[in-house]
């Protein structure tokens, strides 16, 4: 019995010691898992906070000057320095990077905030501003003054000293809030007799709260265990984990959408539904599954660092061009569509208002894809701010604008400002019969920038539109697709041209393709030393039916002259024998 009771005992200190270990260690790593998390993006004062007057005093050229200087929390101990621009964000970082918070606080201005702004809370802003600046700002540390009075050192070929007025404000970073930009500035202070020294500007202090609650740490964030933030490559393990899982869901989101809009749209009755399967499935399939990532990264999981920065970006420049894509489909398919189901026949050439309609689609369709890129790539490159800031300079340079439009660009946009003079003026549209350098054909399609003629055998001109613009053509439809032709015809001085007249009559009344808009003419144009020339002029409703009849009159007309008695009107070269003594002996005919 005192055995049993023994061993009872024994359990229950060793049961006793593992919950009180478990205890403390579930304790410990709470704690741990506190210090490691972000903080929270709760605002840390009330809105009846009492908050003090503006401390700024007297003006000087080199500092601002203050009459009262982070009163909540102290000034700065003597070790920190703070002397430069530079030293100040450096000592912020690398006091924010090793988690020692309490000593970042110094390198802010605090004299926006309320009296009852504790060290606790400063430390808490010190951070939330490194989360912003480590996700969202790329610091130019080369052109950050290390200098006390904030200037640049310029190197010079002489290596004189180059004056320059000092600075007491300097930019370092921007970030976008609600469409408008937040600019992190340090400013250089003085305080009473202690010397000027530079912080980061109360302005940007004050902001840190609204910069947090946009930009600070997502839900997944704050939820995830300490064993989860072991880190690869200086990332997180899960944020690569979760990252790869919402590619995956996205990508089966896709294959999802794809498969449904396809299904619906294929079971349709009505033709335009069914044709959305063929042009906007996979366009509307890959736009939702990209915002979807997008979103659910965005609000899921944060990066940080120039990682934050790549990822960001680029996730935007894949949303904005897929949407974009989207938008070119859809209007690519309505124009299409319209042109399908709405315009006439345009082969037919005296269908003028059918090639007239077509002509106007097919140049909106081009121009609002080029605008719609345009859009696009506007809203790309000013994700950018060095390249926002490159083109601003270079459009308010006249002189540079002008030779990168009219070196670079010179071609494509006066093919494109070409295009736009041929939909308004319309010297040539849609299914035009043309003549261009001696090639007949029709006008197949006219692009942003060239002009598609399909010639009668069939081939492809790819004409310029500057050279529409610019040279002369023939276009046989301009005004109407009714055509005169002219058949040529060599015979015998002889020849009765009346009958001639009166059996091409009859031909092209009998003729199917004969317009009756001309009457039959038959003229004698020109002669030579040997024969006349008969002119006969029929006409057509358009170009192709009139060289048809053009071509079958003229077979007609020379079987007729070859059979009118025997052939003697066909043209004839006359031989005169001549004797001894000059006189004629005879006379030879060679037909």
């Amino acid at each position: 019995m005192h055995l049993k009771t023994t061993r009872l005992t024994y359990i229950l200190i060793v049961l006793g010691v593992f919950f009180l270990g478990q205890i403390t260690w579930s304790q410990e790593q709470k704690e741990e898992q506190k210090d490691d998390q972000p903080p929270k993006k709760e605002s840390l004062f009330e809105d009846d906070a009492n908050y003090q007057s503006n401390p700024i005093g007297d003006f000087n050229e080199a500092y601002y000057i203050v009459d009262r200087l982070n009163e909540q929390i102290g000034l700065s101990p003597s070790e920190y320095n703070l002397q430069t621009p530079q030293a100040t964000l450096e000592h912020f970082i690398v006091s924010c990077r090793n988690k020692e918070f309490d000593k970042a606080i110094y390198a802010l201005n605090f004299n926006l905030f309320p009296k009852s702004l504790t060290k606790e809370d400063a430390a808490i802003l010190a951070e939330k501003l490194y989360f912003v600046i480590n996700q969202r700002v790329n610091i130019d540390w080369d052109n950050l003054s290390d200098r006390p009075d904030g200037q640049i050192d310029i190197s010079t070929t002489t290596n004189s000293a180059v004056a320059g007025a000092p600075r007491r404000s300097l930019v370092f970073g921007e970030v976008d809030y609600k469409g408008r930009d937040i600019v992190l500035r340090l400013q250089r202070v003085r305080y009473k007799n202690y010397g000027a020294f530079w912080l980061i500007s109360a302005n940007t202090t004050d902001n840190i709260e609204n910069m947090y609650a946009q930009y600070g740490p997502r839900e997944l964030d704050l939820m995830m265990p300490n064993w989860a933030r072991v880190q690869f490559l200086n990332v997180p393990v899960w944020k690569v984990v979760g990252t790869i899982l919402l590619i995956v869901i996205a990508y089966f989101l896709a294959r999802f959408i794809y498969f449904l809009v396809c299904k619906i749209c294929k079971n349709s009755k009505r033709y335009w539904i069914k044709s959305i399967s063929d042009k906007l499935a996979k366009p509307v399939a890959i736009t939702i599954s990209v915002l979807f990532f997008y979103i659910t990264l965005n609000k899921l999981i944060s990066f940080s660092g120039a990682l934050a920065t790549v990822i960001y970006t680029s996730l935007l420049i894949v949303v904005v061009g897929s949407i974009t894509w989207f938008i070119m489909q859809f209007i690519d398919y309505l124009m299409l569509y319209v042109a399908d189901r709405k315009v006439g026949d345009v082969s037919e050439e005296e269908n003028e208002e059918s090639r007239k309609l077509l002509t106007y689609i097919s140049v909106a369709r081009r121009l609002i894809t080029f605008l719609v890129i345009i859009i696009g790539g506007y809203i790309i490159l000013s994700q950018f701010r060095s390249l926002e800031k490159l083109g601003i300079s270079l459009l308010a340079s006249a002189g540079v604008a002008t030779v990168i439009i009219g070196v670079a660009a010179q071609s494509t946009l006066g093919n494109i400002i070409a295009g736009l003079q041929i939909a308004f003026t319309k010297p040539v549209r849609v299914g035009d019969t043309v003549i261009i350098e001696d090639d007949w054909g029709y006008v197949e399609d006219i692009k942003f920038t060239f002009m598609v003629v399909r010639t009668w055998d069939l081939r492809r001109l790819v004409v310029p539109l500057k050279y529409v613009i610019s040279n002369t053509f023939e276009n046989w439809s301009m005004t109407s697709s009714h055509q005169i032709r002219p058949i040529f015809l060599q015979a015998d001085y002889r020849t009765d041209v009346s009958k001639v007249r009166s059996k091409f009559k009859e031909l092209l009344e009998d003729h199917e393709d004969w317009d009756q808009d001309h009457p039959p003419v038959v003229q004698v144009t020109d002669m030579s030393d040997k024969t006349i020339t008969i002119r006969a002029l029929c006409s057509a409703k358009d170009a192709s039916s009139t060289w048809d009849l053009h071509c079958s009159l003229r077979e007609d007309l020379v079987r007729y002259i070859c059979d009118l008695e025997d052939g003697v009107y066909l043209a004839k070269s006359r031989v005169e024998n001549v004797g001894n003594r000059g006189e004629v002996t005879g006379e030879e005919s060679i037909d």
